[in-house]
């Protein structure tokens, strides 16, 4: 059986974390001398892609990590194509409501199904209606999926427009 790799975008946080290189400096700004005198500020570069998210807002380091980590899958979901099996995942099928996709962009799921999103429509050329029939969905909920994260949005509207696609609304 041939089993292509999962998107680095839905690898378990401790998985993504093992193929990572982990940076630790201070930053400045407000927040007390906890985060000007210690490693608070956290940067995480993926190995595999070279694709890199920093967090400096918070004045403990393990709290920087966490938000590092879910720029991180984000930035990977946008950024990183992998190739996509003939069927929707197992997670995709588990969120779709018949025709409906309700996923909170904050929820943890987010990025692997946005990163799904975006492969098919990058295998599909960049077709809404034809990316939207494969995963089941309507055309407004893969929408509705990509307005949440607004450099997934400007990469589909680019892409369809290099194709001579109208650009989605926002």
């Amino acid at each position: 059986m041939n089993c292509k790799p999962p998107h680095p975008a839905s690898l378990e946080p401790s998985r993504l974390l093992k193929q990572c290189d982990l940076g630790l400096g201070r930053s400045t700004g407000p927040g007390g001398q906890n985060r000007n005198r210690r490693d608070t500020a956290v940067t995480l570069i993926h190995g595999p892609t070279n694709v890199q998210a920093t967090a400096t807002e918070r004045r403990r380091q393990q709290e920087n990590r966490i938000a590092a980590l879910r720029r991180l899958r984000i930035k990977l979901a946008v950024e990183v194509r992998t190739p996509r099996p003939p069927e929707p995942s197992q997670l995709w099928r588990s969120r779709r409501q018949g025709r409906s996709m309700s996923v909170n962009p904050k929820h943890g799921d987010y990025p692997a199904l946005l990163a799904e999103a975006l492969d098919v429509l990058s295998l599909m050329k960049w077709d809404v209606a034809k990316s939207a029939g494969r995963l089941g969905i309507s055309m407004s909920q893969l929408t509705r999926l990509l307005r949440h994260e607004k450099p997934a949005f400007a990469l589909v509207n680019r892409q369809r427009q290099e194709r001579g696609f109208p650009p989605l609304r926002r």
